[in-house]
């Protein structure tokens, strides 16, 4: 059973959703900092990680991805496969709100861990749902709430068509509570120095080439649990 004061999809709930950014700017090259650095493995293991491949250029896709400037993102929310204790089983995707922190549940107290952007404060939510829906190169609907809000999104009240400046990114997760659709998703986003932050209008963020990794892990019907602090 989802949260009451999150997943109820009243007009607030609804409010609530969409996935589009802040206008807030990009910290100064360098400043990027982690609540969770305690939990940094070692250096080595970074060193044996190359990053700049992971996270580089996909022109495989329809939209033709650029590279991760990663310098953009602390260091402890790149991909890695780390030991993780749960009760919840393999296949289950948890997001540790507090942290920024998504893991995808492995066998043998193992989980894939990627950096997120979550929810900015009055926008955040947590709860127990299901991955209801999967998309590759999603349209973008806004909510009839954030497009009174913001007037200049009217034109896409039939969808924005997929591309490099979709708010949903390269894949999107759809969270739903049995049949309902939550209007949270787990998508990709270009703005890399957004991970680690509080920015987004309810949903989780990752950089694309984390989402597209993800989503090829992730099988429909999977169980996803948001923790907040």
């Amino acid at each position: 059973m989802l949260s009451r004061r999150v997943f109820l999809m009243t007009s607030a709930g609804a409010i609530l959703a969409g996935c589009n950014t802040t206008r807030t700017l990009p910290p100064a090259p360098g400043t990027a900092r982690s609540s969770a650095a305690d939990s940094m493995p070692a250096a080595t293991a970074f060193a044996q990680t190359d990053y700049t491949r992971i996270y580089g250029p996909r022109p495989d896709e329809p939209f033709p991805l650029p590279a991760v400037d990663i310098s953009q993102v602390d260091p402890i929310y790149y991909r890695q496969r780390v030991n993780y204790a749960t009760s919840e089983g393999p296949g289950t995707i948890i997001v540790d709100t507090p942290n920024r922190f998504l893991y995808y549940v492995e066998p043998d107290g193992k989980a894939m861990r990627y950096g997120v952007g979550i929810g900015r404060a009055g926008f955040d939510w947590g709860g127990t749902a299901r991955i209801g829906a999967k998309r590759e190169w999603p349209k973008w609907f806004p909510p009839k709430e954030m497009r009174e809000r913001q007037p200049e999104l009217e034109k896409y009240a039939n969808g924005m068509e997929p591309g490099l400046n979709n708010p949903l990114g390269a894949r999107a997760l759809y969270i739903y509570e049995g049949q309902k659709d939550t209007l949270y998703r787990v998508h990709g986003t270009p703005e890399a120095w957004s991970i680690g932050k509080a920015v987004s209008s309810g949903c989780v963020r990752m950089l694309q080439q984390d989402i597209i990794d993800l989503y090829g892990r992730v099988a429909l019907n999977s169980k996803i649990v948001v923790k907040q602090a």
